[in-house]
């Protein structure tokens, strides 16, 4: 499969295949660190946004939110889910927008997807051009040092008369700046089983190296991956959650 056949050819798998996130967690989380750190205005742009889930919410909580993606039956599913929301085909790494924005997010590591560290600079850029003075952005990402190839995140779930087992996990080489998410799904019907498997290609990066790709740009604050509560990053573990506010 290519590197975006999953979501190009399965896209209806999707949803289920992300079952069990807490995107409602996840979103009052970013909406809490917006209230703290951001312009106190609400328009909303969500990268990497595939079925609109999070800009779901964020509607939900008063926002002018959209979305972008590169995958147009994701975007078809996102317009049934937020009728109301904008959205649009487009790659995160040179994106352009009609008005600025008071916030962009990036979730489930998706700022990985720009596959090469000037890929990613150049997906920064865009974001500082498309925020407002003071405007925030906020993603997830993970430091490629402390990246366990042989760890998995899996879950099963039902749909039509099938039981969906997905899995998932980070592999790094331990050199250069790539990394991949490697993806897999069985589903298994009453006589057979079906096999997917999948590698995306993404960035790899040490927090360090993130932070100087951010720092011309943006005021950077980092905080441990946790959606419960705001806590500060100790500043060793893998997982973190980057709150910028533009410079």
């Amino acid at each position: 499969m290519s590197a975006n056949a999953l979501y190009t050819d399965l896209s209806g798998y999707y949803d289920l295949m992300c079952a069990d996130i807490d995107y409602q967690a996840q979103s009052h989380f970013i909406k809490r660190l917006h209230q703290i750190f951001g312009n106190g205005a609400n328009t909303h742009l969500d990268l990497a946004c595939g079925t609109g889930p999070h800009v779901r919410h964020f509607i939900n909580f008063g926002y002018t939110s959209s979305g972008l993606d590169i995958n147009q039956p994701m975007l078809d599913r996102a317009a049934i889910r937020c009728p109301e929301a904008q959205f649009t085909l487009q790659n995160m790494s040179e994106f352009t927008v009609a008005q600025q924005q008071n916030l962009i997010t990036c979730f489930l590591y998706s700022i990985h997807y720009c596959d090469g560290i000037e890929k990613l600079k150049a997906c920064i850029i865009s974001v500082h051009n498309a925020l407002k003075a003071d405007g925030m952005l906020c993603f997830n990402a993970v430091d490629k040092n402390t990246i366990n190839n042989d760890s998995f995140v899996k879950h099963t779930a039902t749909s039509e008369n099938s039981l969906f087992t997905f899995s998932s996990g980070w592999h790094y080489s331990g050199t250069g700046e790539k990394q991949s998410l490697k993806l897999r799904i069985e589903k298994t019907t009453s006589d057979e089983t079906f096999i997917w498997n999948d590698e995306h290609p993404m960035v790899a990066l040490s927090f360090t190296e993130l932070k100087a790709v951010l720092q011309p740009y943006f005021e950077i604050h980092i905080f441990e991956h946790n959606y419960e509560q705001i806590t500060p990053w100790n500043g060793n573990s893998g997982n973190a959650i980057f709150a910028c506010v533009k410079i």
